[in-house]
């Protein structure tokens, strides 16, 4: 294989550059999308959408085993019990 010239060189990695930005692009929807499909089994309705995207934004940003560390060392209120379903 001839050696490319650097005009040519950099066409090629810009080329795979962007393929796999497209890649990394639809992994992260694919995961997104797969946390999204595991919402629809949850009780999200009784937040606010702003509370909601509030609590979200906020354990994305402490991490997840942070998060669930500060919200197991809340006690729970009457409010928070979850419904006794039949």
């Amino acid at each position: 294989m001839p050696k490319l010239n650097d005009h040519d060189r950099l066409a090629d990695l810009e080329a795979r550059q962007t393929k796999i930005a497209e890649e990394i692009l639809d992994a992260r929807r694919a995961l997104r999308g797969k946390y999204a499909s595991i919402l629809s089994d949850m009780a999200v309705e009784k937040l606010s959408e702003k509370d909601f995207r509030e609590l979200v934004q906020h354990a994305i940003r402490l991490g997840g085993p942070a998060s669930i560390t500060a919200l197991k060392g809340i006690a729970p209120t009457a409010k928070s019990q979850p419904e006794k379903r039949p």
